[in-house]
Order: structure tokens, then sequence, then C-alpha cells
């Protein structure tokens, strides 16, 4: 018998609706799991269990009615310690952040509330989302559930390991480089990072996107049909455009799909073959089916990637310059040396030039899923790194080379997502990323719930405790 806490969105919306289960009991099956894993998972920055409870009963009472506010009334979600709600602090991560109390909530966080779903916390994050790690001064070390000695990778670290643990079947994460596809991958969810404007963020940034991160892709789905309602306040966003993304899973036709296969970028870390092998499997699967799988070159060179590390650098140190002596000093020093041992040397004209690879990023993205309908990789080049680890290689003044798989569709706008394919024979998962047309985010849905049909038979989750 499943476990409440492990039940996904869609059976509980049913279950709900039919009157087999109550938003409280599972509200508190929730919490219970969060204080029996929180001691070794480190994914919680704060558990509001109080308000949960309460939001629950009010989601009880209107099911009881037949007046519930959306198909995901009453179900748990947690959202990421970035992504502002009314009453907690938003430190981003860092031990030199703003601690006072956020005065109202973020767009993501405010569509959960119009939706009635029961918010059971906010999830870790590391210094300013810049890691791909579950590192941070303030948080300390998350663990991935699959292997707490190994990284969740991030920045939506919190998310990726309560996913996997079962904090619940919905987590809301952010993405301006990977940080959504990226602890996905090394916890074996399904995460998607929309095109951008297509969920409201407020503050909009170049490639910046919250996303759904989830263990199966209809509750990806249902969670974006809420996130992607309108907000004035994101001024990047797209027009609305209501739809039931769930509902509009189902039967994409694979025979004559044309599917890209970028087997390796070419740039940035050395590529695992696992890896490789599974993101293969992942296109021979579709070839099998009847898709016409073809071969995409390397798109990203060398000097695109380091010119998104240098624009990336050069934001970062901005912030750090207007900090104090003081506030920098609790900074995480990996963090710190980062993103000060160049950048103090940029010019206005290496600036530019970063920002001029930027664009060529984003064309030449574009441009290589042009012919296709979707283009098929791998997510992250390794498999798994230490949990105290900063990055892959742990080495400050080459923090973003494990990124070249992921970072350009930010910068593109296009949507792209990370479903696990399998595990390595030590448990550890292993994801591929779908990339789709810009605005296709129905598209990159329907053939990730294509791909969660043919894939191998998954792990159990981790039990953790």
């Amino acid at each position: 018998m499943t476990a409440l806490h492990d039940i996904s969105a869609a059976d509980l919306s049913a279950a709900y609706a039919a009157g087999r289960l109550s938003p409280v009991e599972v509200a508190a099956a929730a919490l219970a799991r969060i204080a029996a894993c929180e001691p070794r998972l480190n994914a919680m920055y704060r558990v509001l269990a109080e308000s949960a409870l309460a939001s629950a009963n009010e989601s009880q009472a209107r099911w009881r009615a037949g007046r519930p506010l959306s198909p995901l009334d009453g179900v748990p979600v947690t959202i990421k310690e970035n992504l502002y709600t009314r009453g907690d602090p938003a430190p981003i991560g860092t031990a030199a952040g703003d601690l006072s109390p956020k005065p109202q909530d973020s767009p993501p966080a405010a569509r959960l509330r119009e939706a009635g779903c029961v918010i059971l916390g906010k999830t870790t994050m590391p210094d300013f989302g810049m890691l791909s790690a579950g590192l941070s001064s303030l948080h300390g070390v998350t663990r991935n559930p699959w292997n707490r000695e190994c990284s969740t990778s991030g920045s939506s670290s919190g998310a990726g390991a309560a996913g996997a643990a079962g904090y619940g079947p919905l987590h809301v994460g952010t993405d301006i480089g990977g940080s959504v596809r990226l602890p996905a991958a090394h916890c074996g969810l399904f995460g998607l990072k929309p095109s951008l404007g297509r969920i409201p963020i407020d503050p909009p940034y170049l490639g910046r996107a919250a996303g759904p991160m989830t263990r199966s892709v209809r509750d990806s789905a249902m969670l974006l049909s809420v996130l992607s309602q309108p907000d004035a306040r994101d001024f990047m966003s797209l027009p609305s455009q209501p739809c039931d993304y769930a509902a509009a899973l189902e039967d994409l036709p694979l025979r004559g799909l044309r599917v890209g296969y970028l087997a390796d970028m070419g740039v940035g870390l050395p590529l695992d073959a696992r890896v490789r092998d599974a993101a293969a499997a992942a296109a021979g699967a579709l070839a099998a089916a009847g898709a016409i799988v073809e071969p995409v070159a390397p798109f990203l060179s060398a000097a695109m990637l380091d010119g998104m590390c240098t624009f990336f650098e050069a934001r970062s140190f901005n912030d750090i310059s207007a900090m104090s002596d003081e506030q920098r000093a609790r900074v995480l020093p990996f963090v710190l040396r980062w993103c000060t041992w160049r950048a103090a040397g940029f010019s206005g004209r290496d600036v530019i030039n970063a920002y001029g690879q930027v664009m060529a990023m984003r064309q030449a993205a574009v441009s290589a899923v042009a012919a296709f309908d979707f283009v098929i990789s791998p997510v992250s080049p390794v498999v798994s790194y230490p949990a105290a680890q900063a990055s892959p290689g742990n080495d400050p003044t080459n923090a973003l080379s494990h990124i070249a798989y992921t970072v350009a569709f930010n910068m593109s706008e296009q949507p792209a997502a990370s479903i696990n394919w399998t595990h390595t024979p030590e448990g550890m998962p292993l994801g591929v990323q779908i990339a789709g047309q810009r605005f296709d985010d129905l598209g990159v849905l329907r053939l990730s719930r294509a791909l969660e049909q043919l894939r191998p038979a998954q792990r159990a989750w981790p039990s953790v405790v």
C-alpha cells in the first residue's frame, strides 16, 4: 500500500474528490515524513507546519462542500527559499542574506495559494543560487536521498532532495543555468524549465525561470497549469494561454517525429560513459517507436561557455562589491573566490564581449533545435559527486564547466526538461534532457510522458529512514 506521503498529486486529487482521503491526513503524513528524514537530508530551510495544517483544514472543508479551488486544492507543495512567501525570510541561501520577512508572495507562491495548495515549507539552496550543489553558508549541506554521501546538485538542491524523499508530491524550484534540471537528474525526478516567461516570476531576469520538480510528468503538468497563470509583476511574462497541460499529455504520435540526438556537447567536463549510454538508450527507444532520430552536432563552443561564466561572475561580483566587509566574510568561501578571482579585473569590454557570447549561445541553441521537433541529450556530464563539494570539480576558478548541456536553453528561452531514464548498478539516477522549440512547453511535457512510458522499470524511491 502506497504511503500517504508518496501518493502523486493526480491520485490525491482523485482521492479528495471521491472522499477517500482528506487533505488534513495527507498534510500530517507529509510533515511526519519531513520530521523523520530532515536530520539526515537537510532539505528544508523552514517547515511551516502550523500554517500547513490550517490550510489543509480549509481545503478539507472546501472538498466536503464540493467547492475546491482547483484540482490541486489540498495537495502538499514545497517552494524554493528564493521564491518569496509572505512573512518568511528569503536570504537566497547565504549567511550574508537579508533575514527580514517578505511582505508579499512571489508570483509562484501566490498562484499556489490561490489554487488551495498546502505549502509545507521552503527548501534549501546554495549561496545566491550560483552553485550546482547542496552547499550553503546558511543552510549547511543538503544530501541526496539515493546516497547521502552524494550531492543533490543545485541550485534547487532542497527541492531535489525533498522530491526524492517523498516530502509530498509537488516541489517548485528555479533555474537560470540548469538549477531545476540538474538536481532533477541527480535525484531521479522529472523537472521542467519552461519557456522564459511561461511561469511569471519576480524579479524576472535573463534566463531565469521557475519550474516544477516532481516524481511524474503528470504531476508537473498539473502544477504548470497553476503556476503559468498571469501576474503583472513579471514584465517578461508570456501572454496568458490557459491550458490543462495534464489533459493533453497522452498519445503523442512518435512515428515520424523528428528528434535530434546530441551525444556529447564536446565542451565543459568530460561526459561519463554511463550518462552517455542513458541518453543513447532514450534516443534508441524513440527510434524503435518510429521517431526519426538523427545526430545533432555539438553547438556550444568553449568561448560561449566561458562567456557565460564571465557574465555570471561579473553579475555576482557586482552584488558582492556592494556588501560590507562583514557581510562578505559570511559568504561561502568557494562562492566568494569564484566571483572575485578574475572578475575584479574585468573591463567593460570584457563584459560586453561575454554578453556577445551569451547571445551567440542563444542563436546556436535555437538553430540546433530548428530542424527537429525535439532534441535529446544528457543533463549533467557526471553521475554524482560528494555532497560537501561546491561543484563536480570543486574548483572555484572553473566552477560551471558542468552546465554545458543545460545553460544554453536558459539563454535561448526554450523549454527543456530532465527525466530519469535508469539507474547505475549502485543505484544513482541517470537523467536525460528533452529540449523543445521555443514556447512548446506542452510538446516537451508530451515527449517526456512518452519517454516515461518507454523507459526501463524504475527503482523504488529511497527509504532514507
